[in-house]
């Protein structure tokens, strides 16, 4: 899908900030929406869209369990 976001999990990436996982939602709601940088009358909605994706990920980030890994 988009070839650009790169993979936010251990063992692939260990050190994951704020600023990947925002990075992330950015590129996936502009795959999603075919906007690059939305009109000024869908910026808000397009922000919102970001900050649910990016909050989604960190959620899944720190939930999921990678088996075969020490904690």
């Amino acid at each position: 899908m988009c070839r650009s976001i790169k993979t936010l999990r251990p063992p692939v990436t260990d050190d994951v900030t704020d600023e990947d996982v925002r990075a992330a939602a950015l590129q996936y709601v502009r795959k999603i929406s075919g906007f690059r940088a939305p009109a000024a009358h869908n910026a808000e909605a397009f922000d919102r869209a970001v900050a649910a994706v990016a909050e989604a990920t960190a959620t899944l980030l720190t939930t999921i369990e990678v088996r075969g890994r020490a904690s």
